[in-house]
């Protein structure tokens, strides 16, 4: 892929995400319900990234990479979407926006829109990957490859089984109100987390060519870096956090306390407050 093409495909990839994220506000603002805004960046990320994976770039028919990657994509975008929309279904709104609507007051209509707007622009790099990775233009099957389709099925099955281990836990009357901390979730706060991070690794596994022929390949590492500042730092653990502070109090500082917050590790022997 030479630098026009990659800048090109970078170039209709903001658009469409900007354009996404225009529909994301506007049934956000029509259902009032901003669940719905994640569940339409999931299948528009999906989409936008498929698409660019089988993009004939240069008139160049997608090789199997691009089919791999959109293949990575669709499932990802159709199993977390799913989950997401039917999450949101169940809800009148998500609790980390209608904090941030509660603040902007009067303004809340133009701001949200802002923020979907900043939303799409730190997304980029996530499509960008899919781009980098499909056309990477060495035909050949390499051990980084297969350990980029073993990352793969990792973090699809790991954020499928910690989701549905929660909905279980939900779903019993007495858990309700209790924190969850069986499964995956002995292990780490956000499994599910985790496991959506260690996906994006797969992008930069299928587009670095460490021989050198491909040096735009190295920049699709920047998906699972923004993937984790997202994550670990904005959008995923803080205002995840000071809900369930909120609202569990005592018993989530004692499994902050004990429990990683974000990679898997065994919980420590203390029960105490941080």
């Amino acid at each position: 892929m030479s630098a026009s093409a990659f800048i090109t495909g970078l170039l209709v990839i903001s658009a469409a995400l900007s354009a996404v994220m225009i529909l994301a506000w506007f049934v956000q603002q029509q259902t009032r319900n901003s669940g719905w805004v994640d569940t339409i960046w999931t299948f528009g990320l999906g989409f936008v990234g498929a698409a660019a994976a089988l993009a004939p770039l240069e008139a160049g028919p997608p090789g199997w990479r691009g089919w791999l990657v959109a293949t990575f994509f669709a499932i990802w975008a159709l199993r977390l979407g799913l989950h997401i929309a039917r999450r949101s279904a169940s809800i009148t709104d998500d609790p980390r926006y209608a904090e941030l609507i509660r603040g902007w007051g009067p303004s809340a209509r133009t701001e949200m829109f802002w923020l979907l707007q900043k939303q799409a622009l730190v997304t980029i790099p996530l499509a960008m990957s899919a781009l980098l990775a499909a056309h990477n233009p060495d035909p050949h099957v390499r051990i980084q490859d297969v350990v980029a389709v073993l990352v793969m099925v990792t973090a699809l099955v790991g954020e499928a089984a910690a989701d549905w281990q929660l909905r279980r836990f939900r779903s019993d009357a007495p858990s309700r109100e209790r924190i969850c901390d069986t499964g995956l979730w002995r292990y780490s706060r956000h499994p599910n987390y985790f496991f959506e991070w260690l996906g994006w690794l797969a992008l930069p596994l299928l587009a670095i060519d460490v021989t050198g022929n491909y040096p735009l390949g190295g920049l699709a590492l920047a998906a699972p870096a923004c993937m984790y500042w997202l994550l670990v730092h904005v959008s995923g653990i803080p205002p995840l956090e000071a809900h369930m502070l909120r609202s569990r109090g005592v018993a989530y500082r004692a499994y902050q306390a004990r429990t990683s917050a974000f990679f898997l590790r065994p919980p420590s022997a203390s029960e105490g407050l941080p």
